[in-house]
């Protein structure tokens, strides 16, 4: 078996506050965590905290998936109704192609645990090699999100040209066709 590169998985925690330092990061954490627990093969984070701004959120993906070469970006944060959260609006910026399935998804698991779900705006699209998935701030709404949606990613990792990432089938199995 040869041995790959491991995967670039950023991470984006989107907040005014925790980016000046006013309040602890508790989302970009909860990626972190969630992500060791489900992707079995290697992979490294590059890690961002930023402000609540659509130029600077768009800025980041750009970076991250163009300079860093970050095969998955995922972001926690910005994407409710308020003035300041825009981060699904950056994320349409810079994407080629939107995947709306997976906000679509997103919310339907949320509501099964909240009637609120319906005021996030949580997307996911695709620029060049790279997949961008918005999350929600709360940790525990993290969880639920990505174990809805992450069965997914590998194959449209696969489908893009980015690196391969398997998944601990006892926490996450992924689905790829038969070939």
């Amino acid at each position: 078996m040869t041995s790959a590169k491991p995967a670039r998985i950023g991470i984006v925690t989107v907040s005014d506050r925790a980016s000046q330092g006013i309040y602890e990061d508790k989302g970009g954490p909860a990626i972190r965590e969630e992500l060791t627990r489900i992707v079995a093969s290697p992979w490294e984070p590059v890690a961002r905290v930023i402000p609540d701004d659509r130029e600077g959120i768009a800025a980041t993906l750009i970076e991250l998936a163009d300079r860093e070469r970050c095969d998955l970006i995922v972001t926690t944060g910005g994407t409710g109704p308020a003035p300041r959260d825009v981060t699904p609006e950056a994320t349409e910026q810079v994407c080629e192609k939107m995947m709306p399935g997976f906000g679509e998804l997103m919310r339907s698991v949320s509501l099964t645990v909240v009637p609120t779900a319906i005021l996030s705006r949580q997307t996911a699209g695709i620029r060049g090699n790279s997949l961008i998935v918005n999350l929600p701030g709360k940790p525990s709404a993290i969880h639920d999100c990505l174990m809805a949606v992450f069965p997914a990613i590998p194959y449209c990792l696969d489908l893009i040209g980015a690196a391969r990432i398997d998944t601990d089938p006892l926490v996450c199995k992924a689905f790829r066709p038969k070939s």
